[in-house]
């Protein structure tokens, strides 16, 4: 099976259940790592064409709707239809302007030179071909626009990436697995964050990609970072 079958069907199953096991397991940290991107990402009292990659149950469209100035179009796409369903039944309930729809990363319907800004919060990882990927969100990019990106990653500090490893590996399946019934799916998560590329790896394949002045912060030691790219 592709990996885009497999991610789609996988986030499909547990998006009910998403939402609550992500603030959950993250212990509600991911919150305040979202409200940085976003600062990044609207960083204008203009509004903005935004593209959110990879926008699941739209939790960092929302937060980004909330900021964005009056007139901005904000846009989600996403492999999964169960995710963006809870997504737009909270964009709904909260009474923003933000449009959620199907769509590949790698082959993007827009035409050139269309976003002001791109934002993924906690997709990358997921992308079949990241290098293409990198492409497309480069391509539909105005020249002077802003790639944002958050992901997950593993800590550098050998004493914080041993207890990291031994929630990610071992405690977090046992707790996804009980609350959704879907043990495999959070067997995945944590296996593809310690796949993912290195900083400097990720950093350089942004660069091939068509991205300058890139840049990198990492948060509570290191377990997310925020990669940004200018067009």
């Amino acid at each position: 099976m592709a990996k885009k079958e497999y991610i789609e069907k996988l986030f499909d199953k547990i998006a009910p259940d998403y939402d609550k096991l992500n603030h959950i397991l993250s212990l509600n940290i991911d919150k305040g790592w979202r409200k940085k991107a976003v600062r990044e990402i609207v960083d204008s009292e203009e509004p903005l064409t935004i593209l959110d990659v990879a926008c699941g149950t739209g939790d960092f469209t929302i937060e980004i709707a909330k900021k964005a100035a009056e007139g901005s179009c904000i846009t989600g796409i996403d492999l999964s239809e169960g995710m963006m369903k809870v997504g737009r039944e909270k964009i709904k309930a909260a009474g923003l302007q933000a449009t959620l729809e199907a769509g590949d990363c790698e082959a993007l319907t827009y035409a050139d030179n269309t976003f002001h800004r791109v934002s993924v919060g906690f997709g990358v990882r997921n992308f079949e071909h990241l290098e293409l990927g990198l492409r497309e969100m480069c391509r539909v990019l105005k020249p002077g626009g802003k790639l944002v990106i958050l992901e997950l990653s593993v800590p550098t500090n050998p004493f914080i990436r041993w207890c990291y490893k031994l929630y990610f590996l071992n405690i977090l399946p046992a707790i996804g697995g009980m609350v959704s019934g879907n043990r495999g799916a959070y067997e995945y998560l944590p296996a593809s964050v310690l796949h993912f590329p290195a900083p400097d790896k990720f950093i350089a394949m942004m660069r091939e990609a068509g991205f300058a002045q890139v840049k990198h912060k990492a948060f509570t030691f290191g377990i997310c970072r925020m990669y940004v790219g200018i067009k």
